[in-house]
């Protein structure tokens, strides 16, 4: 794929939705952390259904860490993984009261210390937190930049990286949202709407789907 083709992709993206955001639920750098770990392997929509219930109650790292381990599975137990999840979040709110004066650090170093967090979830934060031009690659963006050829890799670092070299630099801050967006809703695993998709002629899918009815 080309970069005129790349730009007109991300162009048409930013005009159909042009201040994306996450569909995880949050109002600090601390509720989007916590979300986030939540959220491996477990949909947005469990992990918000979660949040709504446990951040009235507690949305800090101080108050999330005196609910224990057992007080926070009883508000995450509906959530795939609680039982880990539950240990690295208290852990994780521990090293932020102890290392960082109860703060979210903005670098990938001190993120990826903190129980729980890999480098997908460092991306999102310092992306959808700070404002940093990452590249957070789950199954979604995975898809979307093998199967269009906007950024083919054989793993997720190799997507990540080819992504960061090719996305146009004014689409970047965005591109993680917009891609995950045309993942679960368009580009979709099983069946892909490319009929109803704005970005159709231009993607290089081989196998692309007739419109149903």
């Amino acid at each position: 794929m080309n970069k005129t083709k790349r730009f007109e992709i991300f162009s048409r993206w930013q005009a159909e939705n042009p201040h994306p955001k996450t569909e995880l639920e949050y109002t600090t750098p601390f509720e989007l952390l916590i979300a986030v770990i939540l959220s491996a392997q477990a949909t947005d929509v469990s992990v918000n259904k979660a949040t709504r219930k446990l951040y009235p109650i507690a949305n800090t790292p101080e108050t999330i860490y005196a609910l224990g381990v057992d007080g926070l599975k009883s508000y995450i137990k509906t959530i795939g993984l609680f039982n880990s999840k539950a240990d690295n979040v208290i852990q994780a709110c521990k090293m932020l009261i102890e290392l960082h004066n109860s703060k979210v650090p903005d670098n990938r170093e001190a993120l990826e210390a903190l129980p729980g967090v890999g480098r997908k979830t460092a991306n999102v934060v310092l992306n959808t937190a700070f404002g940093q031009p990452t590249m957070a690659v789950d199954t979604h963006i995975f898809r979307v930049a093998n199967r269009t050829k906007i950024a083919p890799g054989k793993n997720v670092l190799e997507v990540e990286k080819q992504l960061l070299k090719f996305i146009p630099k004014p689409f970047l801050i965005d591109a993680h949202h917009w891609m995950i967006l045309h993942g679960r809703y368009v580009c979709t695993a099983r069946k892909p709407k490319c009929g109803s998709c704005i970005i159709e002629d231009l993607c290089e899918f081989k196998e692309k789907t007739e419109p149903s009815g």
